[in-house]
Order: structure tokens, then C-alpha cells, then sequence
């Protein structure tokens, strides 16, 4: 009987550019056990973290050499964090006594079997490229919804696929975890990567998806303040109509979501969300109606089916939406067909 042949692990270098490493964090509350020995499982061997990593900086520059050479196979490449291109394109904003983040990622990606952005800076810029900025921060394939970045739309790793932009801000730990772990099965192709190559494995659901506060949504029993159970998109804000994620399926540390915790969504895996046009706590509006409807329906249908809902509201629904906390409770009743 043939053995199985031992595969080589996938070397995976983490850099860390223009941002406030908030996804490293994240990370550290992945539904594991060990970080490290996860990774290991799936066939990953983590070279070097700037902030996990127990090398030296020369150890550090060693490796990253290595791998820019070939002398150390660089299979998966991760950013953490925007690039800053500024001042006037030399990268200088972001530099050590060798070499700026710039121009290291650049050779980096070049031999890079995959390259994956974590986070919405190192996807499309994010909070980094927010206001007039100075550092002329992007993404490493889009700046903001526009495709180019610092390695244009062209770019392929040699595994074939573009940047994997698993966007958030900061990113779902468990996101990150099954993206390496389907990219080391080998079991990733750009089928498996939405419009702005964010993996489907969670784009493809909205954070709407698995809300708490759905039922209040459906009888557009809104909120009024920040404290009160009801729906949040009508007047405080929320985007989870139009979030991709799966915030609400998955949740954060088993249990939490940002409209669980009473914040309204903000669209963070989405380009530009840092720059919405109006607080993030207010509902624009045009003509009485949210300008941000929820995603694949008309206008329309949305103004009649809210008509509809809120003349059904029950009694219960109205006054829980504008408390903090439950006041009436449903109804008991038998369901026996007779």
C-alpha cells in the first residue's frame, strides 16, 4: 500500500504597512486553540509576523531577503495595513535604514506565489486613505472602488490569482483563518472571489443576514436612539442591507456583532467606507426615504413594502423598537390545527 506523500508546508510572510493593527488583534481571537499550531494543521508555516514573531529585525530582514530571492519560497504573502506611496511616489512616508514598505512589498509580490490583503487599508486604503491623504495611502489592488493600487489590475501572483482582499475593518478572525486554509488545499480560484475580490466564503452574505433586529426591519419598527432595540437603517445609520459579510451568521467571539452591541453597521468590508458623506450615526435621506436602500431592491417596492409593514406593526413590535430593553413580550399562542 502507497503512503501518503508529505506535502511541504506554504512559507507565509505577514508585513505590516500604513495602519493601526487592529486585524493582527482580531487574529489573536480566532475560534482556536493555538494560532500558530492551526496554521500548522493546514499545512502553513508562518515565517515571520512583525508583532508575533520572536526574530530580530536583522533575522527579520534575512528572511524577508530570502524570500525576494528565491532563496526562501514565498508561497503566501499577507499585508496588514495600506501602503503609502507619498512623498511624491518614493515611499518615504513608510521607510527603515533599508529600503521603504513600498518598494518591499513590491519585490515581495513579484515572486509571491498568492498575495492577500488583510484588512480594508491593505484591500482598497481604507481609514489610512480617509481625509485629503497626505501619505497617498491605497490598497495593493484598488484605491478605494477604483481598480490599480500600488501593483495595478494586471497583477497575478504566480498561483494565478489577483490580491485576495479579505476587507474589514478590522477583519473577522475566523475570515482570515478559512482563506488561508482553503488557499493551502489549493482550493481557491478567482470563482471563489466576488467584484472586488473579497473571498465569497463570506461576501456572498450581507450582515443583514442573521440580525437580531430583523424582525423590527420587517415591520420598519425603527429606533429613535442608540439604546433602543428597534431597527437601526431607518434613522441611526445602518448599512447591514448592504454590507457584505456574514457578521450576524458567524458573529465575533461566538456571540457578538456590532448591531448586536447596539452600533449601527458602517459597511466596513465595502471600499470607501470610511468617507460615507454624513455621520455614521445618521440616516441621509431623500424625501423622507433612506438614500442607502437595501441591496437588489427597487425604490419602489421598498416605499410600498414599508408602507405595508409599518401599518402591521404589531403592538408589541412598536413598543419593544423604542425601548432598551424587551417590554412586552409575545404572545402565547396554540397553533393546533384542528
Amino acid at each position: 500500500m502507497n503512503k501518503p506523500v508529505a506535502r511541504e508546508p506554504l512559507n507565509l510572510l505577514w508585513l505590516q504597512s500604513g495602519g493601526c493593527g487592529g486585524c493582527t488583534l482580531s487574529l489573536l481571537n480566532a475560534d482556536c486553540r493555538n494560532l500558530f499550531d492551526t496554521l500548522a494543521g493546514f499545512g502553513i508555516r508562518l515565517l515571520w509576523h512583525p508583532a508575533l514573531s520572536e526574530a530580530s529585525a536583522d533575522e527579520a530582514l534575512r528572511i524577508i531577503d530570502d524570500c525576494a530571492s528565491g532563496a526562501t519560497r514565498l508561497d503566501i504573502l499577507c499585508l496588514e495595513g495600506a501602503v503609502l506611496r507619498g512623498p511624491h511616489g518614493s515611499g518615504g512616508f513608510h521607510r527603515d535604514n533599508h529600503e521603504s514598505m513600498m518598494a518591499r512589498v513590491e519585490r515581495l509580490a513579484r515572486v509571491a506565489r498568492h498575495t492577500v490583503a488583510i484588512g480594508s487599508c491593505a484591500a482598497f486604503g481604507g481609514i489610512t486613505a480617509a481625509g485629503h491623504n497626505p501619505t497617498d495611502a491605497c490598497g495593493l489592488q484598488f484605491d478605494g472602488d477604483a481598480h490599480g493600487g500600488l501593483l495595478g489590475d494586471e497583477y497575478r501572483g504566480s498561483g494565478g490569482l489577483p490580491v485576495i482582499n479579505i476587507a474589514g475593518c478590522p477583519v473577522h478572525p475566523n475570515w482570515v483563518i478559512e482563506t488561508l486554509a482553503i488557499l493551502a488545499a489549493g482550493g481557491l480560484d478567482e470563482r471563489g472571489l466576488d467584484t472586488f475580490r473579497r473571498p465569497r466564503l463570506y461576501a456572498d452574505h450581507l450582515v443583514h443576514h442573521g440580525c437580531t433586529r430583523n424582525e423590527f426591519y420587517e415591520f420598519k419598527a425603527s429606533a429613535n436612539k442608540p439604546s433602543d432595540l428597534g431597527c437601526l437603517m431607518e434613522n441611526l445609520g445602518c448599512k447591514g442591507t448592504q454590507a457584505h459579510a456574514d457578521c450576524n451568521i458567524r458573529t465575533w467571539n461566538g456571540e457578538g456583532s456590532c448591531v448586536r452591541g447596539g452600533y449601527a453597521c458602517i459597511s466596513c468590508t465595502e471600499p470607501g467606507f470610511e468617507e460615507p458623506g454624513h455621520p455614521f450615526s445618521e440616516t441621509p435621506k431623500l424625501g423622507g426615504i433612506p438614500i442607502g436602500l437595501p441591496s437588489d431592491m427597487p425604490k419602489a417596492w421598498f416605499v410600498a413594502l414599508a408602507t405595508l409593514s409599518k401599518s402591521a406593526t404589531p403592538k408589541r413590535v412598536k413598543e419593544n423598537a423604542q425601548a432598551d430593553h424587551q417590554v412586552v413580550a409575545p404572545a402565547v399562542k396554540r397553533t393546533v390545527r384542528k
